[in-house]
């Protein structure tokens, strides 16, 4: 059995699953390889993201960032827990890190349009802009009063809160979005935290981390299980606005984790009714997680 080894507090950070359809309307999903020499999951490939800033809670931000009537970060989120500013940020966060990260920004110009970036003469200015920020030399929300832009948090969509086990030095407490792939727009890894990327359906990738061709943890791995089941875009956003989102924080167990639905999860805090028929659990075998449902 494992037991605890940290008593760390998670770091709060955001991630954002791009999706776009593709090759006859089929759903294909980003994922990225984090760099050999990073200390937190190194090879694994992942889904673009990163630790929230100070910065993405600044109040200068909020004149940055469109309003609508009807988005209110914190319902959400479904965390009454947050302050309205913490809510945004994690909103902000997504944004930031999508842009670092992969050259993907979700903002408009100042005509109102989503920022295109096929005209060679702007992707090469936004391409200084990321390296300039990914260098500390310059701020994402100098890049935006710069650009006149204005953030658009309201094209991501709430999907799931994983929180890293105890038993894990490294912890984080991570808002998963969902955001569909902006046109003229196009993801390139930074080739420093993220280096090789592809684009493939949930069951492709699923199928290559069998295979042994790409690695992959849990959370990565119960998401695309759940995006499998959907073809269409718009189902698999309508089916996320009605998802209940909660804590979700695996229970080590013996070669495995047990995840809140689990029939045998016994983190008071975290527990979560039963849910009959689906996987709960990850068992280590042969160097792979291996997704399975609770058998008597």
């Amino acid at each position: 059995m494992l037991t605890a080894a940290t008593n760390s507090v998670p770091k709060d950070s955001a991630t954002v699953i791009l999706l776009r359809l593709a090759r006859g309307k089929t759903l294909e999903v980003f994922l990225a390889r984090r760099h050999e020499s990073q200390s937190f999951m190194a090879g694994v490939y992942v889904f673009p993201g990163g630790q929230l800033e100070k910065s993405d809670g600044d109040i200068a931000l909020n004149k940055l960032i469109s309003s609508q009537d009807d988005f209110h970060p914190q319902v959400l989120l479904q965390d009454g827990n947050l302050t309205a500013t913490m809510a945004l940020s994690f909103y902000i966060c997504a944004i930031r890190e999508t842009f670092e990260e992969t050259g993907v920004l979700f903002a408009r110009n100042s005509s109102g349009h989503l920022i295109d970036f096929s005209n060679d003469t702007i992707q090469a200015r936004f391409a200084v802009y990321r390296k300039s920020l990914n260098m500390g030399d310059i701020t994402f929300a100098a890049i935006v009063q710069q650009e006149e832009l204005i953030l658009m948090p309201e094209l991501l969509t709430p999907y799931s809160h994983w929180i890293t086990p105890e038993i894990i030095p490294s912890r984080f407490s991570t808002r998963f979005f969902l955001a569909e792939f902006p046109y003229g727009q196009s993801a390139v890894t930074d080739k420093d935290e993220l280096t090789s990327s592809l684009w493939v359906t949930p069951a492709e990738a699923l199928q290559m981390y069998i295979a042994g061709k790409i690695a992959m943890m849990p959370p990565t791995i119960k998401t695309l299980e759940e995006m499998a089941e959907f073809v269409s875009l718009d189902e698999l956003f309508t089916a996320a606005r009605k998802r209940n989102i909660y804590p979700i924080m695996p229970q080590p167990m013996k070669n495995g984790l047990k995840l809140p639905h689990d029939p045998e999860y016994s983190i008071e805090k975290y527990k979560q009714p039963v849910r009959t028929g689906e996987t709960s659990r990850f068992l280590m075998k042969g160097g792979l997680w291996q997704s399975t449902a609770f058998h008597n």
